[in-house]
C-alpha cells in the first residue's frame, strides 16, 4: 500500500506530537485505571461501564495510530522557503466575493490541519484547489455544494501574515 504524504506546517505537526504524546502517556495510564475499577464492579459481561471504557480505549487506540501515521509521513513545509507569488501550500489567501462582495481570508493547509472555523482550508477542499498556482488578481470559479461561487484574489501571503500585514494568530 502506499503512503500518503502528509503536509504540514512545523507548529501543525508540533501540535500532533504534543495529542500523540498525551495520549499516549496520560489518556492511556486514564483508561487502564478505569478498565481496573470497572472490573472490580462484578460480571465484565453485564457491566455498562465496563463496555463505555473498552470502546474508549479503542477509540484512543484508533487515534494513536492514526497519528503515528501523520507524524510518520509528515512532509514539513519551510515556511521560509514558500513563495507566495502564487497560490500554494503555506499561503495565506484574501478572497473578494464577485457575487455577494464579502471579502475572506483563508490558509491553505495541508488536509491534517484543515480547520475551517479557523479559516484554515486543506489544499485538497475544492476552493483551494481552484485557488492553486494563481496570481493576485486572478478570477476562479468553484463549484461547492450551494453552487457556483467566484471569487477574485486581492492577496498572497506567507502564513505568518494577514493581508493587512501584522502577524496571524491562530
Amino acid at each position: 500500500m502506499e503512503t500518503k504524504e502528509v503536509i504540514l506546517t512545523a507548529e501543525g505537526l508540533r501540535k500532533l506530537e504534543e495529542e500523540l504524546d498525551h495520549l499516549k502517556s496520560v489518556r492511556r495510564r486514564e483508561i487502564a485505571e478505569r478498565i481496573k475499577e470497572a472490573r472490580e464492579f462484578g460480571d465484565i459481561t453485564e457491566n455498562a461501564e465496563y463496555e463505555n471504557v473498552k470502546n474508549e480505549q479503542a477509540f484512543i487506540e484508533g487515534r494513536i495510530l492514526t497519528l503515528e501515521r501523520l507524524v510518520r509521513n509528515a512532509v514539513v513545509l519551510d515556511e521560509m522557503q514558500v513563495s507566495c507569488e502564487t497560490v500554494t501550500v503555506g499561503c495565506r489567501v484574501r478572497l473578494q466575493d464577485l457575487d455577494g462582495g464579502e471579502t475572506l481570508e483563508y490558509a491553505i493547509v495541508g488536509s491534517a490541519e484543515a480547520d475551517p472555523r479557523a479559516n484554515r482550508i486543506s489544499n485538497e477542499s475544492p476552493v483551494a484547489r481552484a485557488l492553486l498556482g494563481k496570481r493576485e488578481g486572478a478570477e476562479v470559479e468553484v463549484r461547492v455544494p450551494l453552487g457556483l461561487v467566484r471569487y477574485r484574489i486581492l492577496k498572497v501571503l506567507p502564513l505568518g501574515k494577514t493581508a493587512d500585514g501584522p502577524p496571524a494568530h491562530d
